[in-house]
C-alpha cells in the first residue's frame, strides 16, 4: 500500500514540523540568508580580484 507523502508544502510552517535537534524555521531561514549573502560577497570579492589582475 502507497502512502501519501506530499511533495510541497503551502506554508514555511508546515515544514517547521519535520525540524531537527528544536531548530525554528526562522533560525534556519535567517541563517540561510546570512550563507547566501557572505556567498554572494566572496563570489564578487573573487570576481573583483581577478579583473583587477589580469594583464592589460
Amino acid at each position: 500500500m502507497l502512502l501519501r507523502v506530499p511533495l510541497a508544502y503551502a506554508t514555511a510552517g508546515d515544514a517547521a514540523d519535520g525540524l531537527l535537534n528544536g531548530l525554528s524555521i526562522e533560525s534556519l531561514q535567517r541563517w540561510t540568508l546570512v550563507y547566501l549573502g557572505l556567498s554572494a560577497l566572496a563570489f564578487i570579492v573573487v570576481w573583483l580580484v581577478g579583473y583587477l589582475r589580469r594583464p592589460g
